[in-house]
């Protein structure tokens, strides 16, 4: 390959061809390829190339803590979870398309981030935009946002994610007018994708943090309207599980 096509096909950003040209050419000869089969295969190469990158680029842009998976989580340490109801549910993806809400409650240490995440990217993996952010830090942002007179763009930030984990909403307090702006982003007429959760409180302890009784209903309203509550109140800690022997 002469540098001005090496130049032309990395100005295309067909980054694989520029590097495999001489071997796609030798195979060809080999396997006595025709134009039609050579140009087909270069394309099919490209455009795998393209997806695994945009994939690659999804994932980091959701920011997830561990890359976990479904296929690791330690099902065998948690019998009192349906794991049934959770595989049926990751396998067929379908509160997607749905728009229905994944909402995971028990205890620190029992799995929910793992499964949540676990969650988040497949969806990524299937071709999803996503988002994994901690409760604490989106009120906070949400906050600031009045400040600087940016709630609606900050709003909208949130509301474009095809999927937006929150983690760990149970573990801070919050004042009146961050409640009223995540009640906003969660509302159903803004929100209209899923949103996946995970809180270490049940939904009749949410007024603790919340400390707006009326919002706190209404928002426990918006998100169980149409969702899959996984209750994992009764599923032991697998820290505790992991500690040694006293």
């Amino acid at each position: 390959m002469n540098d001005d096509l090496k130049e032309m096909l990395l100005a295309l950003r067909m980054l694989r061809l520029a590097a495999h040209w001489d071997d796609d050419l030798k195979e060809a000869a080999r396997q006595r390829m025709s134009h039609a089969t050579l140009l087909t295969h270069v394309v099919e190469q490209e455009y795998r190339l393209k997806c695994d990158r945009a994939r690659q680029q999804r994932i980091q842009r959701a920011r997830l803590p561990e890359p976990w998976t479904l296929e690791t989580f330690p099902f065998e340490r948690q019998p009192k979870l349906n794991r049934k109801a959770i595989l049926a549910l990751y396998d067929t993806m379908d509160f997607l398309p749905k728009g229905q809400n994944l909402i995971w409650l028990g205890g620190t240490g029992c799995g929910k981030t793992g499964l949540a995440s676990s969650f988040l990217r497949h969806a990524i993996e299937r071709g999803a935009t996503g988002r994994y952010v901690l409760f604490a830090d989106l009120v906070a942002e949400l906050y600031q946002s009045v400040a600087f007179h940016t709630q609606e763009q900050i709003l909208k930030k949130y509301l474009r994610w095809d999927v937006l984990l929150i983690d760990e909403i149970g573990y801070v307090e919050v004042e009146p007018v961050q409640v009223a702006l995540f009640f906003t982003l969660m509302h159903k007429r803004h929100r209209k994708k899923p949103t996946l959760i995970a809180s270490n409180l049940g939904f009749s302890e949410w007024g603790s943090f919340l400390k707006n009784d009326h919002l706190t209903a209404a928002l426990i309203d918006q998100l169980t309207e149409a969702s899959h509550v996984i209750n994992m109140k009764q599923c032991v800690s697998l820290r505790t599980q992991l500690a040694p022997d006293s």
